[in-house]
């Protein structure tokens, strides 16, 4: 897993340091050069997406395709996420996570995720990259360096298009081989950790009423808090690890509730 879009961590970095707006922290990525004068495929998830589909052909032998690649970016992202993330030990980072169950298949997704501070991937700042990997043998280890800007794109590029000249003028295909199609894990049979956070009203049962949802979706809490007073108030709350699918049943049966005002964005969590 790993930070894999310079333009979006420049943006996150300047919300998380400086509580900028989006809007602002994206005009000034445009201004440095690292956000183009259309930022969909960044600020959307999709470049991340595609260079996800290339980490997990390469760590799992077998071909991923963008396509392949769930992604959320991080457009929705709001200064208060971002505040209450670092109340709570975490800052918000867009990863890019490839990662094969017992059986082979393989999850890719890309979306904003709560990082705890303590985490390596949490001191990467500004429009650098990096890419966090875990092995049975090796351990953890962590590849660090500028993911955007003139003279940084222009170095991988070259250094593709040499890759290319010696692969045509020997005849060659790279040194990767060829890899059949891979088994998709679908996002919603992933799991993790999620903070979900709900305007609510602030009267009795209702926090009964809340948890209760959860609980029949089987996604077990693991914190809470509540802020504010009547007649609205701010419920938080971290899951335990749950499955995608039971999670997204929770919250469309949360949007039903008579209770519940609004629903605020949902941040996948790592490392609780």
């Amino acid at each position: 897993m790993g930070i894999i879009n310079g333009t979006t961590n420049f943006i996150l970095t300047k919300m998380t340091e400086e509580g900028a707006d989006y809007s602002v922290a994206l005009a000034e990525a445009q201004a440095f050069g690292f956000a183009e004068r259309d930022p969909t495929a960044d600020v959307e998830g999709y470049d991340a997406g595609a260079k996800a589909a290339i980490m997990a052909t390469i760590a799992f032998g077998a071909r991923v395709v963008a396509g392949d690649v769930y992604h959320e970016g991080i457009s929705r992202i709001t200064a208060a996420d971002i505040a209450m993330a670092k109340r709570l030990g975490y800052v918000v980072k867009l990863l890019g996570i490839a990662e094969a169950d017992a059986s082979g298949a393989i999850g890719v997704r890309v979306h904003p995720t709560m990082v705890p501070l303590t985490h390596p991937l949490a001191s990467v700042r500004e429009s650098y990259n990096a890419v966090f990997v875990e092995g049975a043998a090796v351990g953890s280890l962590m590849f660090y360096g500028r993911g955007a800007g003139g003279s940084p794109t222009a170095s991988a590029v070259l250094g593709d298009i040499i890759d290319a000249a010696v692969n045509l003028t020997n005849g060659t295909h790279g040194a990767l081989g060829t890899f059949g199609r891979a088994a998709i894990l679908p996002i919603d049979e992933t799991s993790a950790e999620y903070l979900l956070s709900l305007e609510v009203a602030d009267k009795p049962g209702v926090l009964h009423a809340v948890t209760g949802v959860f609980a029949r979706h089987d996604v077990s809490i693991r914190a809470a808090e509540q802020e504010g007073n009547a007649p609205d108030a701010r419920l938080v709350f971290i899951t335990h690890v749950a499955r995608e699918a039971a999670v997204q049943a929770t919250v469309r049966e949360l949007r039903e509730l008579d209770v519940v005002r609004n629903i605020g964005g949902l941040l996948r969590v790592i490392g609780g």
